[in-house]
This record gives structure tokens, sequence and C-alpha cells, in this order.
């Protein structure tokens, strides 16, 4: 039972769980966390009258369950690829409860936009810093808290591919959904 998440700001869907959907640039770990947020109940389908695919599953984290979207790739909530224009329109249609935005630690200059465009556009979004582990190979370090202070929002730093950070985003979509601290999350 989802009884811990429940009370969420937004529509539940169908499923009658709170909506978390994914967005970002392609190839930034959106999947590979759609993944490891969902375990084994996904389903992949084709959005309504397109050819692009949307992956649905649900996730968990201690008694807050939730149901998980992964978006296509998108740059720009004003993108006019059809994989752009299909996430766009999940986003308006299905009024999620909390959108997490991805973006790749080497290209956050580049990512960057689109979290000022959820932002003023009135979403709730957690942001996502993944390929942490990469980025420090290279020399480059992101200070994830004063970027948190400076969005106003949680920014949760990840190498999915390794599973690091995972817990800590669980953690941060628990406190998103429900407005209250997650200390104790089992994750």
């Amino acid at each position: 039972m989802a009884g811990s998440c429940h009370g969420s700001p937004g529509e539940v869907g169908p499923t009658g769980l709170p909506k978390v959907v994914l967005v970002g640039a392609p190839n930034v770990g959106k999947s590979v966390l759609f993944n490891l947020l969902t375990g084994a109940y996904v389903t992949v389908s084709n959005y309504p009258g397109t050819t692009v695919e949307v992956s649905r599953g649900r996730g968990r984290a201690g008694e807050c369950e939730f149901e998980v979207i992964d978006t296509p790739g998108m740059y720009s909530l004003l993108g006019i690829s059809e994989e752009e224009q299909v996430s766009r329109r999940l986003l308006w249609q299905e009024r999620p409860d909390l959108v997490v935005h991805v973006m790749e630690a080497r290209a956050m200059d580049r990512s960057l936009s689109l979290t000022l465009q959820l932002l003023e556009a009135g979403l709730t979004v957690i942001l996502v810093v993944n390929i942490l582990d990469e980025a420090r190979r290279l020399g480059l370090e992101v200070d994830l808290e004063k970027l948190s202070r400076r969005l106003g929002i949680p920014v949760v730093g990840t190498a999915a591919v390794r599973g690091q950070g995972v817990d800590l985003l669980k953690k941060a979509i628990v406190e998103r959904l429900t407005g209250r601290p997650a200390e104790r999350v089992a994750v």
C-alpha cells in the first residue's frame, strides 16, 4: 500500500499512485535510473498516436509507492522533434506529481536551461546530476549543495550505472511526494 505517498499535490493516474516522470536529454542515464527505481515492474509502449516509446513502472521507497514514467530524450520544453513533443505532451496531459530532471555532470551548461524551463512551468522538480564518477575522473567537481540552494530544489548526485546515489534519490522522491522529511526511508 502506498499510504504515505497519498496526499501529494497532483492527481493520481489509473494506477492510483502519484506520478514521477523522468526527463532529460538522450543518453544521460534516465533509463538506468528508471530500471533502478522500478525493478521488474515495467511496461513499454508507444505513446498514443506516435512511434515513440514510453516506459512505465512502479517504484517503491519505504512505504511510499509511486508510478515512474521514463520519457524520450528532450533538450527543451520548446523542442520540435517528435520525442520532445511526446515528452512535453506527457508533462502537460498527465500532470505528474514530480519531475525528475536527469542531466549528465559533464554537460550541465547545456542542460540547466531545461531545469529552469521546468521550474518556470510550475512543476515540482528534483535535479539529478548523473555520471558524477566520469566527471570526477576528468577533474570536474560539482557543488551539489550550492546548486540546490541557487535553484531552490533538491539536487542529487548519482553514478547510476554503479547504483551510487540511488538511495538519496529515493529519499528525495519520498520527501517531495509527501512533503515530510524521510530520515528513515528503507530503500
